[in-house]
Order: structure tokens, then sequence, then C-alpha cells
């Protein structure tokens, strides 16, 4: 039997891991997936119940299990709180607490979507692209780090610190997913400038050997910021550090028309990970059946075929999806301004896909 813990977390968290669970427990059925499920607190629900954003007895939960599922972290309730307590600090502490060093990002655009973006249809045509981003270095982690004042001047000071094993690993990453894809590996840097991203050249490229079969360019981060919007189709694999992937990764997944039909997965060595939809919170809309949950439910999609190995699943549940949104079903997010279109919310969205499995 498989385990899976789900982490609702905050704002439209809860909604859209609902409707996600129901999914997968439709295609476990369906497969023949023994799987029980197990729920906790994270982010500002935990600092609510709890006084903590990320408690020790939720990270041994999911580290006796085989894939956590986890909605958002955060919002303005709890914005004014110190940043070492606050929602986001849960997020980033169970993903150094589980190992999970890799983040997959893939920004596909669904035929039936292709008019959403604010690109013109024909560039953003055909875009099938997957970010790795290393998760757990950087200069997010990096010491030291603070805040302080000098000379009679506040300053604040972050370091940005990777060593060779730390790049190997994740660049081992970006080289097998290239290889399920279309052989061709991005690197993204700025090593004009930083001395860190030098090294990170040093080693993509002696890992790159291990990999004949796949093409590797390198590709300063501000000009890769700009290829992303005026030509996104040449990318398939882009492989960088922690801060460039957090930023790149998130214009990536807009430039496909939505933040809420974006997966991702987070790995640890050897197959566990946390799944996860790219959209925030969005307090704004929680608790309003608007939220659109098919990033929850393409995440889903994820933690089938990497940490169940049910790659059939994983595809009778993107099938699921892109029949849907043929059909003409949207959520909020997904409807152009002045376009004459039906909105559907949260609830009903889960229960097309579900009666789209359930026609198969």
């Amino acid at each position: 039997m498989d385990r899976i813990v789900l982490l609702p977390g905050d704002g439209i968290g809860p909604e859209v891991v609902v409707e996600a669970r129901r999914v997968l427990e439709t295609v476990a059925s369906a497969q023949g997936l023994d799987l029980e499920f197990a729920e906790e607190l994270i982010g500002g629900a935990s600092i609510d119940a709890h006084g903590s954003p990320l408690r020790d007895e939720v990270i041994d939960l999911c580290r006796e299990s085989s894939a956590v599922l986890l909605g958002a972290v955060g919002g303005p309730k709890w914005d004014a709180m110190a940043v070492d307590v606050r929602p986001e600090k849960g997020l980033l502490g169970i993903r150094k607490a589980l190992g999970l060093f890799a983040n997959l990002r893939p920004a596909a655009v669904i035929p039936a979507l292709a008019d959403a973006s604010t690109l013109r249809p024909e560039v953003v045509e055909g875009i099938d692209l997957l970010v790795v981003r290393e998760l757990t270095g950087g200069i997010y982690f990096g010491e030291p780090r603070g805040r302080g004042e000098e000379g009679g001047k506040r300053r604040g000071w972050n370091t940005m610190v990777y060593d060779e094993d730390e790049v190997a690993r994740i660049t081992r990453v970006a080289f097998e997913q290239a290889r399920l894809r279309r052989n061709h590996v991005t690197h993204v840097h700025k090593a004009n400038v930083l001395d860190v991203c030098q090294l990170w050249m040093d080693v993509v490229e002696e890992v790159a050997k291990d990999y004949p079969d796949v093409t590797l360019a390198h590709q300063l981060v501000d000009s890769c910021a700009m290829l992303l919007v005026r030509d996104p189709g040449r990318f398939d694999v882009m492989v960088t550090g922690n801060l460039f992937g957090d930023i790149l990764s998130d214009q990536a997944a807009e430039i496909t028309g939505s933040l809420g039909m974006l997966p991702s997965a987070s790995l640890a060595t050897g197959g566990f990970g946390l799944y996860e939809p790219v959209h925030g919170s969005a307090p704004d809309i929680a608790g309003q059946d608007k939220a659109n949950p098919l990033a929850a439910i393409l995440s889903v999609a994820m933690l089938l075929e990497t940490s169940l190995a049910c790659p059939a699943g994983a595809a009778a549940v993107r099938g699921a999806v892109s029949h849907v949104l043929a059909a003409g079903h949207r959520t909020g997010d997904l409807v152009l301004e002045g376009e004459a279109r039906e909105v559907i919310g949260c609830r009903e969205m889960g229960r097309q896909v579900l009666a789209a499995l359930e026609a198969k």
C-alpha cells in the first residue's frame, strides 16, 4: 500500500486538493493501485493551529509516505509576521527536510488554450518545455545571511553558494529528463559576473560528457528571459539554480495562458516527490469556488508517473484534462477579457475531469 500525504495549506489550496484527490482515487481504482491518504497542516493553517508553519510530526509522516500532494501556502493574514516564521518557511523547510533537490516545472500549451496566452498564438503554438530548478541550495539557503546596521545605514545580505556535487546532481536530472523528451538541455546562468555560475559552467560541461546524445547550450539568464517571450519554442529542458529557476519557471508558466494550468514536482533521490500546482494561494478568491483545480490535477499526473510508476494513469489524467478543455469548459482564469464563454467553478471543473476519466 502506498501512502499519500495531503497538505492542502492555505487560500485555494484546500479547494484544489479536494478535486485532485478525487481524481487520484478514481485513477487508482481503475489502475489497481492500493492507496491510503493522510492529511496534515502546513503554512498559515499550521501557524493558526500549532504556532508553527511546519511541525516535526508532519515531516516524519511525509518521510514514511510514497508522495506528498500540496496545495498552496501563505496569504496576507500572515504577511506581517517575521520572515523566519511565516507560512513560506514551512514550504522551504519541508523541501530541505525531505531532500527535495530537483524541482520539475513543465510548461506546455494545450491546443485548446493556445488563444489564452498573452503572446500571439503563432509564438506559443507547440510550446513544450521543462524547467529543472535546483531547490535546496543557492541564495535561498546560503550562509551568511541577515540584516543589520553599519555606519548608520541598514544593510541586508544573502550568500549564493553551491558545491560541485549539488550542481552535478541537478544537472544529471536535467539530462535524464532530456532523454525522455527532445534531447536538448539549456543551462541558464550569469557566469559573466557571478563566480558561482562559473562553477556551474564547469560542472555542467563535465556532466554533459556522459550524455553524448543530448545537445547542451548555455544561455545568460537575462537573455533567456527575453527569449522565453520571443521564441519559447526553442527550449526543451532548462537547468538552473534556485533563484533563476524560481523566476523563469513562473515566466514560462504564464506564457502558456495561466498559472492555474501548471503542475510541478519536487523530487528527492529514489523517486519520492512532493507535487504541487505552481499557482499561489490566491486568497482573493479563496472559498468562492472560483479556483482552477487543473494544475493540482495535473500534479497528480506527475505523481502517478514518477512516485507511483503508473504512466498509464498519468496519461489518463492528462487526456481527461485535454478532453475537458477541448469541450470548452473554462474556469475564470482561462477566459479572455470580453470573451463570451460560460465560466464554471472549481468543483464543476473537477467533476468534468472525473466524468471524462470515467467515460474512457
